[in-house]
C-alpha cells in the first residue's frame, strides 16, 4: 500500500504498491516519478523553497509558503496520484485542508 498525505504546508508518500516484484512495480515508479517531477517543478519553476527528503519508498515535501504556481504543480501533481489510484487501488489518500 501507498500512503499519501497531503496538507497545506507538506506532502508525504510512503509505502509500496506490492503490485509486480521489487523494481518492476509500475505503480511505484508512476508515483516516484510524477512526485519527484513536482519537486523539480516546484524548486525551478515555482522558485519555492524546499525541505524534501527522498529515500526509498518513503518520500517528504514541506515548505513555509506556496505561490499561485507552486499550488497550480501540485493540484496537477494530486489529479495524477488521483488517476493512478483510480486505476491501481492500492494507494490510500489522506488530505487535511485546513
Amino acid at each position: 500500500m501507498i500512503k499519501v498525505s497531503l496538507t497545506p504546508n507538506r506532502i508525504h508518500v510512503s509505502g509500496h504498491a506490492n503490485t509486480a516484484p521489487y523494481g518492476s512495480d509500475i505503480v511505484c515508479a508512476a508515483v516516484s516519478a510524477i512526485t519527484l517531477t513536482l519537486i523539480s517543478g516546484l524548486e525551478n519553476i515555482a522558485y519555492m523553497s524546499l525541505y524534501e527528503s527522498v529515500e526509498p519508498g518513503n518520500i517528504c515535501i514541506e515548505w513555509q509558503t506556496i505561490n499561485d504556481t507552486g499550488k497550480a504543480l501540485i493540484d496537477t501533481w494530486f489529479l495524477g496520484i488521483l488517476g493512478i489510484a483510480e486505476q491501481y487501488p492500492v494507494i490510500k489518500l489522506e488530505t487535511d485542508n485546513e
